[in-house]
């Protein structure tokens, strides 16, 4: 952890969430001096202080440590905008995953600049942030996208739609170039399966040199060849 990477985004979301220096100072077990500190990036935090504002604030210890925090409701809207555009057919959930994947690679690439500021984990089947599923279930449990399930060698798979109520929902979290640039990955792999996107994600920098479980650095996908971004 290093002092600069966190102690704009403590201060930031503090303000945002509107708790005020003495309170979160009396949260950490700390004078209102010693927590000014902190956000002035003078003073390191320790562990156990860290875990305890990463609660307080909602957010997760690795976001703090890379200061970058998510937006996790544009990421929600990112999901629903692969969605509109698969139209009837939908999205399986693995090949789901790995389109709002490159969007935020491709953006970051481009713009060096997140779309959703979600971590992405290396897994068995390229990366993929944690909290993927719950946004699935909480768009599904807002009624937003439907989920259907079929049996396939063995094998549940689960395809996603956007549900007919949720269309004229204005996805507003999603600016027009970044649209623009999903329609062409959308564009690009509508047509083929995951599997072939999970290998492409696999062949990528950012996945092939980073270790299993790790949370892969954005910054690596600008050392990425430039046709091979999505």
């Amino acid at each position: 952890m290093t002092k600069t990477k966190y102690s704009q985004t403590i201060k930031g979301l503090r303000e945002v969430k509107g708790i005020t220096q003495d309170e979160m100072a009396k949260k950490l077990g700390m004078s209102r001096p010693t927590y000014i500190a902190v956000e002035k990036g003078t003073r390191e935090l320790t562990v156990s202080e860290f875990d305890v504002l990463a609660g307080v604030l909602g957010v997760s210890m690795d976001e703090l440590e890379l200061g970058m925090v998510a937006d996790f409701e544009k990421y929600k809207q990112m999901i629903l905008l692969y969605l509109r555009n698969s139209r009837k057919e939908g999205v399986r959930r693995t090949k789901l995953a790995k389109l709002v994947y490159l969007a935020d690679f491709a953006w970051f690439y481009y713009h060096l600049k997140s779309m959703s500021g979600m971590l992405y984990r290396r897994q068995k089947y390229g990366p993929v942030p944690d909290a993927y599923f719950r946004a699935l279930l909480e768009l599904e449990e807002e009624g937003k996208i439907n989920v259907t399930t079929e049996n396939d060698d063995d094998k549940v798979s689960y395809t996603y739609h956007e549900s007919s109520s949720n269309k004229a929902q204005k996805l507003s979290a999603v600016s027009a170039d970044e649209e623009d640039l999903m329609n062409k990955i959308f564009t690009n792999w509508k047509d083929k399966h995951g599997a072939e996107l999970v290998n492409f994600t696999h062949n990528q920098l950012p996945w092939a040199i980073c270790r299993e479980d790790e949370i892969i650095p954005y910054v690596l996908i600008t050392q990425e060849d430039p046709d091979n971004i999505f």
